[in-house]
């Protein structure tokens, strides 16, 4: 029950504020408004779940079943692996957007004045592309040594 409620909330803190903006008159200043309640709530309320599932144990019971369960589990490195196999990734991706983003944008204002360099505009869009590539591998990598 608690895994569908922490579930919801998450969609919640993410669904209620552009809810908000899309629901009255859209403008700079009110997508920013919007744009930071959705980081403090969703970010807020990831910081209290974090609390809630790493704080301390409610009985002696639940700690021994707590701890048997790590046990079971592979322990805090095998939790740690996936955490930093899921941050390459996501980090990887967002430099990866970033990257296209600009070197797209600059190979489209080139293309518009001399055709002939496309090939050459292209191998850096590709170029910058291949960063998530590289996240992607470095996560398979840490997954293969789970």
């Amino acid at each position: 029950m608690a895994k569908v409620l922490l579930f919801t909330a998450l969609i919640l803190s993410i669904v209620v504020p552009f809810r908000m903006y899309f629901k009255g008159e859209k403008s700079k200043r009110r997508y920013k408004i919007s744009l930071a309640v959705n980081a403090v709530a969703f970010f807020g309320l990831m910081l209290g779940t974090g609390l809630v599932m790493f704080g301390g144990q409610a009985s002696a019971a639940d700690a021994a079943n707590a701890a048997a369960a790590t046990a079971a589990a592979g322990g805090m490195a095998t939790g740690l692996g996936y955490l930093a196999a899921g941050l390459s990734i996501g980090l990887s991706c967002v430099g990866g957007g970033i990257a296209v983003a600009s070197a797209a944008s600059a190979a489209l204002g080139a293309i518009s004045e001399d055709s002939s360099i496309l090939g050459k505009s292209l191998i850096f869009v590709g170029l910058a592309e291949g960063v998530c590539l590289y996240g992607l591998i470095i996560a398979f990598m840490i997954l293969g040594k789970l």
